[in-house]
């Protein structure tokens, strides 16, 4: 494939301080990769060229946290919920996860890939070219293969990067009620050796609360996990602290995520481990939280915090990745800096995918979008609105 130029715009590589801004900026691809980048003044002169005729070049996005494959619909529950429902109320009428597993299980594959290929082309709309795509609506061998099979899909036919997660340790499926330990023994010996069979995934997550599993459960997950030779993250210390955090940096988690109630000892211990801090605001949101993430520790500490849209039904319906930029300095008091920082480099650390992603830079993959803004705050500062102008992925117009 021979080289091509881009040019016509200014640039964020997000390779340095204040964004990595480069002003009247050129790129040359092949192969898919990035080969030259400079200013326009300065470039070589290759076969092919593209005008993108004005506008602000970054990375793609990097969702590095969302939960887009599963069947049936909880607006029925938003609904009742701003009417004053609470938890256990939706639950008896049958609400919750058990009805998202419910609807998942029941659901073929065809059906699973037909609705989150809506979820996945409004991200993509919106800038993402790399999304983890995590299970754990399945709760059972089958259907959290099939979760996988069809998130693998996604990747093979759109052009977009799939990295995927087995979330399978996220909640007690009804027919283990009570037997909490024993639906461990089936995610350790049969659902995760039969995942990594399969090539179906990049990496195990699990949910470390009071309404999921202890940090002694998630530790068997892991040692398994990493037996097998996949990497691990966690969901913790969203509702409460019960010390996941720290138990998963104990296991060089890529990531922690959520972080609400993490106290100050266990940010220095992220640190230590290098795991990066994914910040969820679309969930904060929805649900309606007060108790915000230690952003200010983090950021003292030099964690790296990521920002994601933690897409699923029931507790961040998001599927505008760029929102969550604006939410998490609205909301958390990120930096318009720190969140697309947040949404590129640091979140494709958090996938361990930064030798490929989430910077503009000689080697790394020509996945870039041109937004028609002014400049990279604008990312942070709409609400909504189609700011995307040009989205190029493995250096091919899109």
């Amino acid at each position: 494939m021979s080289a091509t130029l881009w040019h016509g715009f200014d640039m964020a590589t997000m390779a340095a301080g204040n964004y990595g801004l480069l002003k009247d900026a050129a790129m040359v691809t092949e192969a898919g990769r990035i080969t030259w980048l400079g200013k326009a003044a300065a470039a070589p002169a290759v076969e092919r060229e593209h005008d993108l005729g004005g506008g602000l070049v970054t990375p793609g996005l990097v969702d590095c946290h969302s939960h887009i494959v599963f069947a049936g619909n909880r607006s029925q529950e938003f609904e009742m919920r701003m009417q004053g429902a609470d938890y256990a109320a939706i639950a008896k009428a049958g609400g919750g996860i058990v009805a998202t597993v419910n609807a998942t299980r029941e659901a073929s594959e065809a059906e699973l890939f037909a609705q989150a290929s809506k979820r996945l082309h409004s991200l993509m709309a919106d800038g993402v070219t790399t999304i983890e795509i995590k299970s754990g609506y399945g709760l059972d061998l089958a259907s959290e293969i099939k979760m996988l099979r069809v998130a693998r899909k996604l990747g093979a036919t759109h052009a977009v990067n799939v990295v995927t997660s087995c979330l399978a340790a996220h909640a007690l499926p009804r027919e283990f009620a009570g037997q909490d330990d024993a639906y461990i023994d089936l995610v350790c010996e049969q659902i995760l050796p039969a995942v990594v069979e399969q090539g179906l995934a990049d990496a195990v997550d699990g949910f470390c609360e009071g309404i999921a599993f202890t940090t002694e459960q998630m530790a068997r997950v892991f040692t398994k996990a990493q037996s097998l030779g996949l990497p691990v993250k966690l969901h913790a210390e969203q509702l409460s602290d019960l010390g996941g955090a720290a138990m998963a940096a104990g296991f060089g988690a890529l990531s922690v995520d959520h972080l609400e109630y993490l106290n100050e000892e266990d940010v220095k211990r992220i640190a230590k481990a290098g795991s990066v801090a994914v910040i969820l605001p679309g969930a904060f949101y929805s649900l309606r939280e007060t108790q915000l993430p230690p952003i200010q520790a983090l950021r003292d500490a030099g964690v790296p915090m990521a920002v994601a849209s933690d897409a699923n039904p029931g507790s961040a319906p998001v599927l505008s990745l760029r929102l969550m930029l604006n939410m998490a300095c609205v909301l958390f008091g990120m930096t318009p800096e720190e969140a697309l920082a947040g949404a590129t480099v640091h979140a494709a650390q958090a996938l361990g995918l930064q030798q490929h992603y989430g910077e503009l830079a000689v080697g790394k993959a020509a996945d870039f979008v041109c937004w028609d803004v002014t400049g990279p705050a604008d990312l942070s500062y709409w609400q909504g609105g189609q700011l995307l102008k040009h989205r190029i992925y493995a250096g091919q117009l899109t």
